[in-house]
C-alpha cells in the first residue's frame, strides 16, 4: 500500500467522519443553509492563507530541487483556490477588506497552527502528512459529490456547484495526486514502526481537526 493508503487504513474512523461529515453531505445534497456555507467560506479563506504559509515552509524544509518545486506548485494551487472564495464573497457583497479583517475562529486557529507546528518541529514528511487530509481529502470529497450535480438538473441548478466543481476539477485533482506521490517519495527509504506510528498520529490529529472545521460552520447556525 502507499503511505496514504496505510494512513487512511490506520485512521479509518477519523477519515470517514471527516469526508462524510454532515456538513459535506448537506453541501452535496444542496441542502446546506447558505449562512452556514458563508461562515465556512470566510473561515476557509483564512485557512488557505495559513496553508499557503505552510507550503512556503515546505519549500524551506525541502532538501532537493524537486521538493522545492513541489512546494512552489502547491502554494500556487492554494493561491489560485482563493479565487473561488473571493468570487463568492464579492457576490455576497463582502468586500475583500472585510473578508480579510474577519476574525479567525477557534477551530481555524487550532487546525492551521497545528499544521505549522508540525512543520516547524518535524521534517518535510511530518509537514506533508499534516497537509494531506486537506489536499487529498478535498479532492476525494469533490469526486464523490460531483455526480450529485446531475441530480439537480445539471451544474447550473446546484447551489454549491462552484465549490464542488473546484474540488472535483482537474487542477485540484492533479494537486492531490502530486501530494500522494510525494508522500511515497519522502518515505522511500523506509519507515520504522515507531516512525509510522508518529506519522499516523499526525495524520489522525489533522483529520480530526478537519472534522472540527466542518462542525464549526454547522455550529454557527445555533
Amino acid at each position: 500500500m502507499s503511505l496514504l493508503e496505510t494512513l487512511k487504513a490506520r485512521c479509518h474512523a477519523e477519515w470517514d467522519a471527516y469526508t462524510r461529515h454532515d456538513f459535506v453531505e448537506q453541501l452535496g445534497d444542496g441542502t446546506l443553509p447558505l449562512p452556514v456555507f458563508q461562515d465556512y467560506l470566510v473561515q476557509d479563506f483564512h485557512f488557505l492563507v495559513q496553508f499557503a504559509r505552510a507550503n512556503a515552509l515546505a519549500a524551506y524544509k525541502s532538501r532537493t530541487l524537486a521538493d522545492v518545486t513541489a512546494a512552489h506548485a502547491a502554494t500556487g494551487a492554494i493561491l489560485a483556490e482563493t479565487g473561488l472564495h473571493l468570487t463568492l464573497t464579492e457576490r455576497w457583497g463582502i468586500p475583500r477588506a472585510e473578508l480579510e479583517a474577519a476574525p479567525e475562529k477557534q477551530a481555524t486557529v487550532a487546525y492551521t497552527r497545528y499544521v505549522l507546528d508540525s512543520g516547524m518541529a518535524g521534517d518535510l514528511l511530518d509537514l506533508s502528512v499534516s497537509l494531506a487530509p486537506c489536499t487529498i481529502g478535498y479532492a476525494e470529497i469533490g469526486a464523490r459529490l460531483e455526480p450529485r450535480l446531475a441530480e439537480h438538473g445539471g451544474t447550473g441548478e446546484h447551489p454549491y456547484r462552484e465549490w464542488i466543481g473546484e474540488y472535483a476539477g482537474e487542477e485540484f485533482t492533479a494537486a492531490s495526486r502530486a501530494a500522494t506521490v510525494q508522500l511515497d517519495e519522502l518515505a522511500a527509504d523506509g519507515l520504522s514502526e515507531r516512525r509510522l506510528d508518529e506519522l499516523t498520529e499526525v495524520f489522525r490529529t489533522a483529520t480530526r481537526l478537519e472534522t472540527d472545521f466542518w462542525q464549526q460552520a454547522l455550529d454557527s447556525a445555533d
